[in-house]
């Protein structure tokens, strides 16, 4: 046997007393335990002196020493979310919801609004546009896929090369009409281009207004930031659009009272399009909605509108509550709670999936993508802090066999996560079969093959402390995102058909899976770079890039990137919603708002390593509290 040290910590380093064993069961000592001889960490030897400066080290009863990443616990337990009742799920909510829905589509088919105005050709353009936004902020667009064709449709005929006016009778274009109208039909594939915001620039080629700020104007430009947010790649003009109207509501804000009006622009300012997910966006919008209208004419009474999303929001709550209490039986059916080296964010990644894809039917996709983000999330923890690099190699070359028997060879701790992973995959792919009437299992396998390499190329890194190229770690970096893995196998069982020529557009290779990858990527690194590095993994996008371009502050590598993630938005826009496509966009919206979700995330910190703050907020907001009616 090995002669052996016990090395005591010195108590200014404030080290935690829990230690992991091999099969991830915390140990409770005060002292730790390793052969004299040498140390491994991650696969490379260290001495007892760095060993220390690792605060969050631990000693198994094998003598491997492991990191731990600073990981807070599982914040929704079993009995608060068994605590979770809802009356909405009743018959009778559902029916009233149908009714609504009926006097909405008759209330759009009307000549007149409800209160005997007629809509006229001197205003009939905005009044749709008005529409079309409010059902889809109020997330009850689904509702009326036909009545938005039509009401588009028939704005779209006007649209010209200078803009829209407020009725098809209008002499002249407005600056409102014409941003609404740009960023509306742009959302639905329309081709408009953004030069006709060109036309309302002054002679200095200048964006402006009147010093007096009334809410007309107020709301105008407004609208012109949220046109601007829908810029595709190389349009200037939307730059200086989203330039000229964040400076002007940000001085608004300073001097207009607190109102519906001002809420509206913090939220919108707050999280602009790519981060501000549906189902949240919908529930800011209805405690804002129809309060400022009292002197403007409405297409429809807003009351109808906001009692049916109301009503809708809290019907897919009661659905939500099913669903949680499903996926908490999977999770502790997987034997997920006793990895205590992992975070458990299960809940906070069905709330992501609920804000993307609130429809009742995409049951499937919600579920899928929740489980699909906890494995990557166990996977993320093994590869980057708890497993040895020669116990990550086996896990690697078991994960290509796909057999059960490959666990023989694995460290107890191991053969849980690959269960986990063998069989959800498994079933997953037998729940697409269904959806999509073919084998997928085989075409899914390569893309969870291929996310492994990726890890296991950081955890090589990680263990030689190399830092490699930008190019080379933001490449690889994209495939360990998870964003791939994350995305296919739940779009999938989504009741959208998926040929081989559509599924290139939104799997690899298309562009689209590529630059949301890159967010996730990208978006990520920013707010995580710190903390790997205080775990030892040197190697991220700002540190490479800082490599590849010596002088350099963390300062400019930041500016960099969000640079990056700036052109990456746009094109994601693009790829979304380019004109004339032979995929429609249905077809690719899950994945982009996928890449809005994990964006989300990231934008204020790690969400996931602290989802105490934002995250947990979001939880509540949109899947834990229902609306008032």
């Amino acid at each position: 046997m090995s002669p052996v040290s016990v090395i005591s910590l010195p108590s200014h380093l404030c080290l935690p007393t829990s230690f992991i064993d091999r099969s991830g069961r915390e140990l409770n000592h005060l002292h730790i335990t390793i052969p004299n001889v040498a140390m491994r960490r991650q696969g490379k030897l260290m001495t007892g002196a760095s060993m220390s400066m690792n605060l969050r080290t631990a000693v198994s009863d094998d003598a491997v020493i492991r990191r731990r990443g600073d990981f807070h616990s599982n914040l929704w337990d079993d009995d608060l979310i068994q605590s979770l009742s809802s009356p909405y799920g009743e018959p009778s909510y559902r029916e009233r919801a149908e009714r609504l829905i009926g006097e909405v589509k008759n209330s759009f088919n009307s000549t007149s609004n409800e209160d005997g105005e007629s809509i006229t050709p001197l205003d009939d353009l905005i009044q749709r546009f008005g529409w079309v936004d409010s059902v889809e902020r109020l997330g009850i667009d689904r509702h009326f896929k036909k009545e938005i064709k039509s009401a588009l449709d028939h704005v779209y005929r006007y649209w010209s090369e200078k803009g829209i006016g407020c009725g098809r009778e209008s002499v002249v274009t407005d600056l409102n009409s014409t941003a609404l109208g740009l960023r509306t039909l742009r959302l639905h594939g329309y081709d408009v281009s953004a030069d006709v915001l060109n036309h309302f620039k002054n002679q200095g080629g200048q964006f402006a207004c009147t010093l007096k700020r009334t809410e007309d104007q107020i709301r105008t430009v407004l609208n012109l930031y949220r046109a601007s947010l829908i810029a595709f790649p190389g349009e200037k003009v939307m730059d200086e659009a989203e330039t000229f109207s964040v400076k002007y509501l940000e001085e608004a804000l300073q001097k207009i009272p607190v109102s519906s009006l001002s809420r509206e622009i913090e939220d919108v300012l707050e999280y602009g399009r790519h981060t501000y997910l549906p189902r949240l966006e919908a529930r800011n919008y209805m405690d804002v909605f129809g309060q400022d209208t009292e002197n403007s004419k409405s297409y429809m009474k807003t009351e109808k509108l906001l009692e049916l999303a109301m009503l809708e929001f809290n019907i897919f709550h009661a659905l939500q509550k099913r669903e949680l209490e499903y996926l908490v039986r999977w999770w502790k059916g997987t034997s997920s709670p006793q990895m205590t080296f992992c975070r458990h964010r299960h809940v906070e990644y069905y709330t992501l999936a609920s804000c993307i894809a609130f429809e009742p039917q995409h049951s499937g996709f919600r579920l899928g993508f929740a489980k699909a983000c906890h494995i990557i999330t166990v996977l993320d923890d093994m590869y980057d802090t708890f497993g040895t690099l020669d116990e990550l190699e086996l896990f690697t070359s078991a994960i290509k066999r796909w057999d059960p028997s490959a666990t023989e060879c694995l460290p107890e701790y191991m053969k849980g996560v690959y269960v986990i992973v063998y069989n959800t995959v498994n079933e997953m792919s037998q729940e697409v079969d269904k959806a999509q009437g073919r084998g997928t299992l085989n075409y899914c396998r390569q893309a969870w093959e291929e996310y492994i390499d990726a890890y296991m190329q950081e955890a090589k890194w990680i263990a030689s402390g190399e830092v490699p190229t930008f190019e080379e770690y933001y490449e690889n970096g994209k495939v360990s995102s998870g964003h791939r893995v994350s995305a296919l196998q739940p779009i999938l069982t989504t009741d959208i058909p998926f040929p081989e020529h559509v599924l290139k557009e939104v799997d690899i290779p298309s562009k689209l899976n590529d630059l949301a990858s890159a967010i996730l990527r990208l978006r990520g690194d920013t707010r995580c770079y710190q903390a790997d590095r205080a775990r030892g993994e040197e190697a991220s996008c700002t540190s490479c890039y800082m490599k590849d371009n010596p002088g350099t502050t963390e300062e400019d590598a930041l500016n960099h990137i969000n640079a990056m993630i700036s052109d990456v938005v746009k094109g994601l826009n693009w790829e979304l919603l380019k004109p004339n496509s032979s995929v429609p966009i249905s077809a690719k919206k899950h994945a982009f708002d996928i890449s809005r979700a994990f964006h989300y995330s990231y934008k204020y910190r790690d969400g996931y390593s602290v989802a105490s703050i934002e995250t947990k907020s979001l939880v509540k907001r949109t899947v834990i509290d229902p609306v008032t009616l």
